[in-house]
């Protein structure tokens, strides 16, 4: 999950027509599936992994750590992010949170390491609704990632923008979570946790590792836990639960609340009596529903 502030601007018509002029904007980046990311990935999520080589199959959200932005320093703003424009629409509300996305594997063509593999990015739509908390801006961009084989993987990314919170504004009530489960792990976020993930996904943004900002310019009681991270734990817990030979072809998710590193939160998963499907959500030390998805098996 990520936000930052800065001044709001009301969007007019005006405005919401000039921000769906992106629609339909590509960018095309190529990378190579290197073994190194990977083995900082295992040790972030606590796993005993073989050594990645050559062929070793990514394991699910892995393409995460490839074809990552590198703007230069100069062009950072004050928050830790690239400053706005380029491929994505420069949505003038303050706050941004990676909401959710859909993911489809083709389990015939998985992504290995060593592959020359190429990321075609599309923004699908723009869309302006109001909230009860203010105006929003949601941004689809669909991605999709090919090997020497053809297309491997297709992604749909949910991106929501919103205004700054108010003086006095009341948050949206939680939701209270199951908080037993067949499959359950507690993950406790310190800010070496929070730091080795950024470091992974090259996230500057400091409000997963810059405590003075989070809390004395954000406005938070605490780091903010990547919703990218937690969505990778969820997938993780599949990893280390379901049966030999068992691999997510498809994966949903969706943010509802923000899970903060001041307690240890959980990742639940409960598989379907064929073992085909797993629901999956996480909560927060107070119970509350932070995260919910579902992962498909092939």
């Amino acid at each position: 999950m990520e936000t930052s502030t800065s001044n709001i601007a009301t969007l007019d018509a005006a405005a919401i027509d000039h921000l769906r002029e992106w629609v339909g904007r590509s960018e095309t980046l190529e990378d190579t599936l290197c073994a190194a990311p990977l083995r900082g990935f295992s040790a972030t999520l606590d796993r005993d992994d073989p050594a990645p080589v050559r062929g070793t199959v990514l394991p699910p959200l892995g393409h995460w750590l490839y074809f990552l932005p590198h703007a230069p320093q100069s062009q950072i703003g004050p928050d830790g992010h690239p400053r706005r424009g380029g491929f994505l629409p420069p949505v003038p509300l303050p706050r941004r949170m990676w909401a959710g996305g859909r993911l489809r594997w083709d389990p015939a063509n998985p992504l290995r390491v060593g592959d020359e593999a190429r990321r075609v990015s599309r923004i699908e739509s723009v869309t302006h609704k109001q909230g009860r908390t203010g105006e929003m801006v949601f941004v689809l961009v669909k991605h999709q990632v090919h090997n020497a084989q053809g297309l491997a993987l297709t992604e749909e990314h949910d991106i929501v923008y919103r205004a700054a919170a108010q003086p006095g504004e009341t948050p949206p009530p939680p939701t209270a979570a199951e908080t037993t489960a067949p499959w359950r792990r507690e993950i406790v976020p310190d800010d070496v946790l929070l730091f080795r993930y950024s470091a992974l996904t090259f996230n500057g943004h400091r409000i997963h590792y810059d405590r003075e900002y989070v809390t004395q310019v954000e406005g938070y009681p605490g780091l903010i836990v990547h919703g990218p991270l937690i969505a990778t734990l969820l997938t993780d817990l599949v990893r280390r639960h379901a049966a030999p030979g068992a691999n997510i072809t498809r994966f949903e998710f969706k943010a509802v609340r923000p899970t903060f590193d001041l307690h240890s939160f959980h990742v639940n998963g409960a598989p379907s009596a064929d073992g085909r499907r797993v629901e999956l959500w996480a909560h927060d030390h107070e119970g509350w529903l932070t995260m919910r998805g579902f992962a498909e098996l092939g």
